[in-house]
């Protein structure tokens, strides 16, 4: 495990000019969703049982199992990109991505809302499930020889040869307008919260765990609360699996770097081996620690989730959603992290915030993960 730890309290990330920033700085996701049918913030939960179990102060849940039925946030960022595609270019497209399932799921259910077709692009790995459930969006579904970096080559390939247009969530250079709109979606998320723990001035809250695949939700996350609170910023911590840990990678180089760790681990949603270049951009400068955590630490995740303690509620996390979680427990309980532990400040009287960022995407998987014997040595 490799960390850094850097305070950049007084540094809006505002002030760094990229795609991202720029449309972040004047567009209104929460506008467009909100428009939607069946809209409703998702829940932001205070377990307060957990909280004591852990030696904290508060742990706060926002539960992005219940967005649109689809058990993910992804919808929010493809929804947007869509939109705002549409709204410069009339017509009828197809629209593709490369996905581990939640995205793709966005992407098909965004493009049926939109009158739109879609062709979804997954790795040879992705369970049965995801990819029915992309299929019952409407959208056909190819399946792709390799992992999620070869799977997102291909699904450019195609673009280019057959006119799809490319909806995807991670940029590169020359590819940054979608993955920019994209992540200013996921900013609905944050701005829900604004009458409940993200006050104006000083947030309820003063540490945040955020999970990373290629960076996207992470960077929106950095971006929102550096610039709503500068001096009064949480911590952020961005939480990676070990096996693709592609952001410690290029954090240990000073640039982007890709995993050159197996790429394999139960959280599917996060096995990305190369980060978002606009992501990268933001994250680099405004997170101030990360880490990444093997498998055993998202299990024991679920597990404490959907096994509430005392009169706390049920969630419902998927390997990806628990990672927040993960990290915190690793935190907490591994003593090789006490010293970077006390250097955050986590202590018992942190209030701390994690996203469950996907529910039951994989049933048969989960459904084993939580039945096996409880993870209690860590």
């Amino acid at each position: 495990m490799y960390y850094k730890c850097e305070y950049y309290q007084n540094i809006p990330i505002e002030d760094f000019e990229n795609e991202t920033v720029k449309i972040l700085k004047k567009d209104d996701p929460l506008h467009l969703h909100k428009s939607f049918a069946h809209y409703s913030p998702t829940p932001i939960i205070l377990l307060k049982d957990l909280s004591h179990k852990l030696g904290i102060k508060e742990l706060w849940v926002k539960d992005e199992s219940k967005r649109f039925n689809l058990q993910a946030f992804k919808v929010l960022g493809a929804s947007y990109a869509i939109h705002k595609f549409l709204q410069k270019n009339k017509g009828n497209y197809i629209f593709c991505t490369a996905t581990d399932g939640n995205h793709g799921t966005a992407v098909a259910w965004a493009s049926k809302l939109f009158h739109q077709k879609a062709k979804i692009f997954v790795p040879e790995y992705t369970v049965n499930s995801r990819i029915k459930k992309i299929e019952n969006e409407g959208a056909k579904v190819v399946i792709v020889k390799g992992n999620y970096d070869k799977t997102v080559r291909v699904a450019t390939e195609e673009a280019n040869k057959y006119g799809y247009h490319l909806i995807q969530d991670t940029s590169w250079k020359g590819y940054t307008k979608i993955p920019a709109l994209i992540t200013a979606g996921y900013t609905t998320i944050f701005r829900e919260m604004e009458n409940i723990i993200n006050l104006p001035g000083k947030p309820e809250i003063d540490m945040i765990l955020i999970q990373a695949g290629v960076g996207s939700l992470a960077s929106a996350a950095v971006y929102y609360y550096r610039n709503r609170y500068q001096n009064n910023c949480p911590r952020i911590i961005c939480v990676e699996p070990t096996e693709a840990d592609c952001l410690l990678e290029s954090v240990k180089h000073n640039k982007i770097r890709t995993s050159r760790k197996s790429q394999r681990t139960i959280m599917t949603g996060l096995n990305c081996g190369t980060p978002s270049l606009i992501a990268w951009q933001i994250l680099k400068r405004g997170v101030d620690l990360f880490i990444s955590i093997p498998d055993p630490y998202t299990i024991k995740a679920m597990q404490l989730l959907y096994y509430p303690e005392g009169k706390d509620v049920q969630i419902l996390s998927g390997e990806s959603g628990a990672a927040g979680l993960g990290g915190l427990i690793a935190l907490l309980t591994n003593p090789d992290l006490n010293e970077i532990k006390q250097k955050i400040g986590l202590n018992k009287s942190s209030k701390v915030l994690i996203f469950n960022t996907e529910g039951i995407t994989d049933p048969i998987h989960f459904n084993k993960l939580i039945k096996m014997n409880k993870i209690n040595h860590l």
